[in-house]
Parts: C-alpha cells; sequence; structure tokens
C-alpha cells in the first residue's frame, strides 16, 4: 500500500510482522491427501473446508456440512490447528474467502483443510476481529485476487499471505474500529437466530399436521387435540384411510403437484437483457444465487420471460435439484429454477411443503447423464399430500405471520449489512476519525 495514503499514527507492516510469537502461527493444512475423506466420520475434531468459508462478510465460518476426524487423527496435524481468534485463508479455489474463529463458532477448535491456510495474530499488535474485516474488505479481496497464480483454479500461497503489507492504526483504534462493525454484525446475526427459531416453529407446526398428523391421531384416540382451540381442532377428521401415500386423514387424498400447485418453470432470457445496473427486475438464475432463505439479488433482466411472484417458493431444478428459497419480490427466474404456489394462494404452506419433499427432489439429482435435474412433466407427477382447503388456510393464518415477522428481520439485516459494507472502507482508510468526524457533523446538524 502507498504509505503516503496511510493516517497519521498507522503503521505500513507486512502480515509477517503481526504473527503471534508461537511456533505455526502462520501455516498452511495438511499436505496431500494425509486429509482426505477416507478419514472423515461424524464426531470429533471438525475440519474447515473451502464450503465452510464465505465471500459474505457477515459469516465468520458457515458451521454447515462440517466433517470431522477423530481425535487421534487431529493429533497428526497440530501445526493445521485453528482456535480462539484465528483466521482462515482460502490458498485454491475461491482464494478471497477469509474466516475467523470467533465466539460464535459452535466448536473451540478446528483443523483446517489442505486448501487453506491460517494466521494467528499477536494480540499485542493485531486485533482478530479488525483483522477479519480488514482483509475481507473490497480493497483486500481484489489485492489477493490480482495476486492469485494459475488460470483455470487460482492460487494464493502461504508466502504471499505472509509478505502482503497492511495498514493498522493503534490496537485501540483497532478495537473501536471492529467493535463499531462488530456490532452491526451482531445484530445481523441475532437477526438470523432470530428467524431460525421462527422457522423452527413453523416447521414443527407443519410436520405435526401434515407429516405426523398429530391432531387426528389425538382424536382417533378420544383425546382432545394439543395446543389448538376448539374451532381449529374441528377442522380435522377423528379417523384415517388407505391412500398411495399410506393412512392419511379421513377425507384427504394423495395428490400430484399438477393438482394442488401453480408451477412456473424457469426459461432464461437474452443474454443482452441481464445487467447489474438494477434495470429490470431482479433475476434468478439458479440455486447459486439462494441464500438461507431468500437468493441475493447480483443481476437483473430488463426482459424478463417467466416470473415468480413475491413470496413464491422457488425451487432448484438443475445441479442440484431440490434446493428451495422464497422470493422476497416479484423477480425473472431462469432455466435453473422454477416457481411454485398452492392453488388457494398460500405462501407459507407452499414453502414447508416444498421443504417436506426434498428427499422426493434429491432422487432426480442423479439423473441427469452430466448433472441432476427436473422437468415440468416430473415434477407436476410429484405425489403429496392433499388437505383439506380449510385446513390448508387455517395453517396459512397461524404461520404466515410468523413468516413475515421472518421477511421483515432478513429486509432488516439486508439494510444494516449495505450499512456496514458503506461504512467498511471508511473505516479502514481513515479510521476512526472518520465515524468521530460524522457524529460531530450530525451533532451540529441537530444543534
Amino acid at each position: 500500500m502507498n504509505s503516503d495514503a496511510i493516517p497519521e499514527n498507522w503503521r505500513d507492516v507486512a502480515v509477517e510482522d503481526i504473527k503471534a510469537e508461537t511456533s505455526n502461527a502462520l501455516s498452511t493444512g495438511p499436505f496431500g491427501s494425509s486429509i482426505g475423506s477416507r478419514f472423515f466420520q461424524n464426531s470429533g475434531v471438525p475440519v474447515i473446508r473451502g464450503s465452510n468459508l464465505s465471500q459474505d462478510i457477515g459469516e465468520r465460518l458457515v458451521p454447515k456440512d462440517l466433517v470431522f476426524l477423530s481425535e487421534e487423527k487431529a493429533l497428526e496435524f497440530e501445526r493445521s490447528k485453528v482456535k480462539l481468534g484465528d483466521l482462515i485463508f482460502t490458498c485454491w479455489g475461491t482464494i478471497d474467502q477469509v474466516g475467523l474463529v470467533d465466539k460464535r463458532s459452535p466448536y473451540p477448535e478446528y483443523i483446517i483443510s489442505n486448501k487453506q491456510m491460517k494466521l494467528t495474530p499477536n494480540p499485542d499488535r493485531a486485533d482478530s476481529l479488525f483483522l477479519y474485516y480488514l482483509f475481507s474488505s473490497p480493497e483486500m479481496t481484489e489485492r489477493i485476487r490480482n495476486q492469485g497464480i494459475g488460470s483455470s483454479v487460482p492460487g494464493f500461497n502461504l508466502g504471499q499471505l505472509r509478505s502482503m503489507r497492511i495498514r493498522l492504526p493503534s490496537l485501540p483504534e483497532q478495537r473501536a474500529i471492529a467493535r463499531i462493525l462488530g456490532s452491526l454484525d451482531d445484530k445481523i446475526e441475532l437477526n438470523r437466530s432470530m428467524n431460525g427459531t421462527l422457522e423452527a416453529m413453523a416447521q414443527a407446526i407443519f410436520k405435526s399436521w401434515f407429516v405426523d398428523f398429530d391432531p387426528v391421531r389425538s382424536k382417533a384416540e378420544g383425546r382432545e387435540p394439543e395446543g389448538m382451540d376448539a374451532e381449529t381442532a374441528a377442522l380435522f377428521p377423528d379417523s384415517f384411510e388407505e391412500t398411495e401415500l399410506g393412512m392419511v386423514p379421513n377425507g384427504w387424498r394423495a395428490g400430484t403437484i399438477e393438482q394442488e400447485f401453480n408451477l412456473t418453470m424457469g426459461q432464461s432470457p437474452p443474454g443482452d437483457t441481464y445487467n447489474e445496473a438494477k434495470e429490470g427486475v431482479p433475476f434468478f438464475q439458479g440455486r447459486t444465487d439462494f441464500g438461507n432463505r431468500y437468493p441475493s439479488v447480483r443481476m437483473y433482466c430488463n426482459a424478463p420471460t417467466r416470473m415468480a411472484n413475491k413470496s413464491d417458493t422457488l425451487i432448484s431444478v438443475r445441479a442440484p435439484v431440490g434446493d428451495i428459497n422464497m422470493a422476497l419480490v416479484g423477480c425473472c427466474i431462469g432455466r435453473g429454477l422454477s416457481a411454485v404456489r398452492h392453488k388457494t394462494g398460500s405462501r407459507s404452506f407452499t414453502y414447508y411443503m416444498m421443504h417436506s419433499l426434498k428427499e422426493t427432489f434429491t432422487q432426480f439429482e442423479a439423473e441427469g447423464t452430466v448433472f441432476g435435474s427436473i422437468n415440468k412433466k416430473d415434477f407436476q407427477e410429484i405425489i403429496c399430500i392433499s388437505a383439506q382447503p380449510e385446513v390448508v388456510k387455517k395453517f396459512e393464518n397461524i404461520v404466515f405471520p410468523l413468516d413475515q415477522m421472518i421477511e421483515k428481520n432478513e429486509i432488516e439485516s439486508r439494510l444494516i449489512a449495505a450499512i456496514r459494507d458503506a461504512l467498511l472502507p471508511k473505516l479502514l482508510c481513515d479510521g476512526i476519525r472518520f465515524s468521530s468526524r460524522r457524529r460531530c457533523e450530525r451533532s451540529r446538524h441537530d444543534k
């Protein structure tokens, strides 16, 4: 970096200068196949792979789909162990991913894979969270990408990381900057946790009513269904009948997607109608656009061919089949997606019903010669439970308010993330003085 641009009292240092004074403070993952899949198991010491890191600044570590090593095997990779405060970098593939083991991490220690590197900072010189934001900033990720070696699979090695020069303010200022940015991410994380709880509640109600048939079983045994009023309980029968799906509540039946839902298969519009200038409507091409529940807008289309309505359930129909999101707004869908809505108009029932069919969708993953896919005919012929419309509408009345709260939290989180992303480069260029100056300007304005 250009030292002329460094604010007063900031230092220009190499990453090597801020590593901890311990062995293996800067190191790579295990060599070659010594940490291959044949050693993975369902419990033990977790392994951080590329899929457990993210380009999303708000996700310091992705604990989904972790694999594990035995305690004995993990002892062989002591140099590749990461603990609280350690940063993780991808050295092959998506080299602009950065991770951090912090208080949110579900495990106290991990082993990094053979495509990762780690940095244990010296706590007397650098704050881990500040470094995480620094390395996640647009300027730094671009520098890393530009230094990538190789063409088809870019690489960024330990020597490059070791010699990379960064700008650091004093330790108290590092912590202050990290605290400002971290407080925003903490709110996003709180919203994410709340949404997980709300969705789990909705999933539990769906499973009770439409998978386990708990209200019907209670009535068949002469008991009042738990957790519902008499009006709702009256909507459920007190006996079962045999169908293609097995025993289902009397009066319900085995239906098909075609009979129960409106299905729109995506179709990609001409390539020259795509843009990143926010002209037209959001355009989603496949599951790579999907987030935890709602897709992230990367592209727009000014001549859409197939549309999904707000709150339609979106399902990937190509490689892999069966990933599920919900449309936050009306959007254009490409050929990798479909949009589904129950014929009653129910939004929540559709979303949770599609989740209940996930195993059915994944059966199509292996049927393609190159990659899995499901066509409209096969999609329409999928068997699903057909409940009485009154029960579906009651479920919607109970659960949709939960989904509205989830949507509100998501919108708020996206706004907070935009504020964080706008603050990030300014704080990292001009330090806490930028934030202080803004507060002073607001104070003068208020007077």
